[in-house]
């Protein structure tokens, strides 16, 4: 059997990482500045996820086993398997001493939920090299997120922001799908993503994280699953946090929550799987968004 990896081995190892980390270090983020004292300063963090409470230092074994290899021993994204990454086709693994996360029930600029990192965990993600660990039980991810939180000195300064609401989903119509067409248009979502959502606008090209790294914009048409999760109330979120890290803003201040709902429905008729959106924009004979069309004229 494998040998169990003791928290005094990892933590051996991170003593000579991070004396490594500090010799190389470029000053272009806080995550430079760690010791190894900092680090076992926050081997107490906590996450708490409905009835569970996780302890970081529960989460170590599972790290080394499932995460290590990719996010690395500090936690920073340079696991020995990123190198085999290329953006923007295999986006690098996320650096967790940044504190900076996409998928987030909390408005933009503030740190998600436990249970947003929780739900990351078992959702994994399409479109990169992040599986869905379902094969840990919900106490090993719990941990697992206590973890992550205690490479970050944001949460011993932040609390996570309040969850945005969202109310309820209204029926869809062959209106509503036309108004969404025009929300599309009027915040430009086509810039990026394309008229018709190949992710083939005239600025998906140009497009980088907010480290520098190029980045793709989702494809509606290719039959993935949006990155935060697949219900229209997912996608609904995403409008309204927006993906921090990358160039999608949240639209919180522009657009209505109604224009929101509108927006779901329209690009449900650019996925490719089978919706009652979908048929209805067959049965509207419904054109892409004109760019060059009139404000409200599409």
């Amino acid at each position: 059997m494998e040998e169990e990896i003791t928290m005094g081995k990892i933590l051996g190892k991170w003593s000579l990482w991070l004396g490594v980390t500090a010799f190389f270090a470029l000053p272009l983020a806080s995550w430079a500045q760690l010791t190894m004292q900092d680090l076992k300063a926050k081997l107490n963090t906590e996450a708490h996820v409905g009835n569970l409470t996780g302890h970081a230092k529960d989460g170590a074994n599972a790290y080394r086993r499932y995460c290590v290899g990719c996010h690395g021993d500090l936690g920073d994204g340079n696991g020995e398997n990123a190198d085999w990454m290329e953006p923007p086709l295999y986006p690098k693994p996320r650096n967790f001493q940044l504190g900076i996360f996409k998928c987030r029930s909390t408005p933009s600029g503030t740190l998600p939920l436990d249970s947003d990192l929780f739900d990351s965990i078992g959702r994994g993600f399409d479109r990169s090299m992040m599986p869905p660990w379902n094969t840990l039980t919900k106490q090993e991810k719990v941990d697992l997120v206590a973890w992550v939180k205690h490479f970050s000195p944001r949460w011993a300064n932040e609390k996570s922001g309040d969850p945005i609401k969202i109310g309820p989903e209204p029926e869809v119509t062959a209106e509503r799908i036309k108004a969404g067409r025009d929300v599309f248009a009027r915040v430009q979502c086509w810039k990026c993503h394309g008229v018709v959502g190949q992710a083939n606008g005239p600025s998906a090209s140009t497009l980088t994280d907010d480290l520098g790294r190029p980045i793709a914009p989702f494809n509606f048409t290719e039959g993935a699953r949006p990155k935060c999760g697949s219900s229209d109330a997912d996608i609904y979120r995403i409008f309204m946090t927006g993906l921090d890290g990358t160039p999608m803003p949240s639209y919180a201040d522009n657009i209505k929550p109604d224009e929101g709902w509108d927006l779901v429905f329209y690009l449900r008729t650019l996925m490719s799987q089978n919706s009652k959106e979908k048929e209805m924009a067959k049965q509207l004979n419904l054109k892409p968004v004109d760019p060059n069309a009139p404000a409200g004229q599409q």
